[in-house]
């Protein structure tokens, strides 16, 4: 068996990645870098299920905790540190195994980013535009007409990648959807990758559990705790689950509500995140049921992963 010196373990939230890695980590003697842009976030460790002291104890992790909720980190940000972090763990001997379901970081840490960024003049005009009433709808037309790609992409109450798409027009005369970074070969990741994959029933169902079971471990204190030191920036606002939990926490709305708005945005990220890993041709996947347990996965995991040219495993349901 011929094992990789770095790995990914992905796959959709709530799909087991944190426990499967732990233990697919320990069968490579690998330690563990996190690929998902919440766990950067000191503080906002129920909330996203962050790897707990045993956890940690059993197998390093790197890059969580590394800035205040009300900071804001970028995806380039995270490539820097992942590979400070990795060449680190390189030169210790161990094995690198990413864990996690971020896509930009994945993609940033294999092929990179679009290099430019929008001048912050024109950032300010836009915010400033589409702030102003009926702002919405005219920026929505103005990317239909410079970029359909991205018009067609971007859903409509994504205010955030309108204005990314937009500023990056406005400032360099060209598509967004052209001049942000692709995948080559057709899509290949060209590493060694593993992803679970649960059925949509029983997915749901843990996504369900999961909510509830953050709530009972002090959710809803954790949100009061980063409100009253410092509050949430941009980005760790938008976390699922914090998001729909503000309400209940800052303006006494009805807490079932809230949960459930927050299983229901969950489910439309799970369906992204699988459209995503279904687009990787060389991704190995790991169907999981309600007999399997992180142990055992892992084992299948670290067969795969130790397979000869590492050639595609399985196909989706």
């Amino acid at each position: 068996m011929t094992l990789p010196q770095r790995a990914f373990l992905l796959g959709p939230t709530a799909s087991g990645k944190t426990e499967v890695g732990i233990e697919l980590a320990l069968r490579l003697d690998a330690e563990i870098l996190s690929m998902d842009s919440m766990l950067v976030y000191r503080g906002m460790d129920v909330g996203t299920a962050k790897p707990d002291a045993a956890a940690r104890a059993r197998v390093p992790h790197h890059l969580m905790d590394l800035v205040a909720p009300s900071e804001e980190f970028s995806a380039a940000r995270w490539v820097e540190e992942a590979q400070r972090v990795e060449s680190e763990v390189t030169a210790r001997g161990r094995r690198v195994l990413y864990v996690g379901g971020t896509a930009l970081y994945l993609k940033a840490l294999l092929h990179g980013l679009a290099p430019r960024a929008a001048p912050a003049e024109v950032r300010a005009a836009l915010a400033e535009e589409l702030a102003a009433p009926g702002g919405d709808e005219r920026l929505r037309a103005e990317l239909e007409r410079v970029d359909p790609e991205a018009a067609r992409r971007i859903h409509r109450n994504d205010r955030r990648r309108l204005l990314r798409a937009l500023e990056h027009h406005r400032a360099f005369g060209r598509p967004w959807s052209e001049d942000r970074a692709a995948w080559p070969e057709g899509g290949r990741l060209g590493e060694p990758a593993v992803a679970l994959w649960w059925p949509r029933d029983l997915l749901h169902e843990r996504i369900h559990r999961r909510f509830r079971a953050m709530v009972e471990a002090g959710l809803l204190d954790e949100i009061r705790r980063i409100l009253a030191t410092g509050g949430f920036g941009p980005t760790a606002a938008r976390a699922i689950g914090y998001r729909q939990l503000l309400p209940h926490v800052q303006e006494g709305e009805d807490l079932e509500t809230c949960l459930i708005r927050a299983e229901r945005a969950t489910r439309v990220l799970v369906r992204r995140q699988t459209t995503w890993l279904r687009s990787f041709p060389d991704l190995r996947i790991l169907p999981c049921d309600a007999d399997d347990c992180p142990s055992g996965i892992a084992e299948r995991a670290y067969g795969v992963l130790g397979e000869a040219n590492q050639p595609p495993h399985g196909n989706w349901p």
